[in-house]
């Protein structure tokens, strides 16, 4: 499976697989457009390519380009359990980030049930999971190669009291699915962290 990394300012994005129904996994702040656009470039990917964006959660650093690109043509993946978390995305953003809302109207809705299916049209063999710990809405994209995209899952050995059991039930998920490289969202990518 292709995997580029594009990201910008201490957080990365990903886009998976090749010809011109690719995923992106994640998307920066607001107003950072041209960063996201000159990677792209870099990398040889045409933003035309790019037919659908999944957030692994609604953080501005994740999730604050996300109307940008639907303004583009790009489709939004809303996963179960996230539909709550887009407009509660706007009290993180200050009037001079100029973030546009989210239209939660046009969106792609997909369960975790249909995940693997949904993928595979994209030719992306892997499956959609619920990890919660670092916030509620958070899902992390398993492919069959062993490589996880978690967002920002932290570590169990760094959890908070009140995430610690979240975080480590999203951690058995991940291995359950034999996982062998995560791509977080900061960081370098890494072998899957043992229990």
């Amino acid at each position: 499976m292709n995997i580029v990394n594009v990201g910008y300012d201490s957080t990365n994005y990903y886009v998976i697989g090749s010809g011109k129904d690719r995923l992106l996994v994640d998307v920066g702040w607001p107003g950072t457009l041209g960063k996201l656009l000159a990677n792209l470039k870099r990398k040889g990917i045409e933003l035309q390519e790019i037919r659908y964006l999944l957030a692994t959660h609604y953080h501005p650093d994740h999730a604050g380009l996300v109307q940008e690109l639907k303004n583009k043509g790009v489709r939004l993946i809303v996963m179960e359990g996230q539909a709550d978390a887009i407009p509660a995305l706007k009290q993180w953003m200050k009037p001079e980030m100029h973030y546009l809302d989210i239209d939660v109207r046009d969106n792609t809705a997909v369960t975790l049930g249909e995940s693997r299916t949904f993928l595979a049209k994209l030719g992306i063999a892997g499956a959609i999971v619920h990890t919660p710990g670092h916030s509620d809405d958070s899902v992390t994209l398993v492919l069959d190669t062993g490589d996880a995209f978690t967002g920002d899952l932290q570590g169990e050995s760094r959890a908070d009291e009140s995430s610690i059991d979240a975080v480590k039930k999203s951690w058995e998920k991940i291995r359950a699915m034999n996982t062998k490289t995560i791509h977080p969202g900061h960081g370098p990518s890494r072998p899957v962290p043992t229990a």
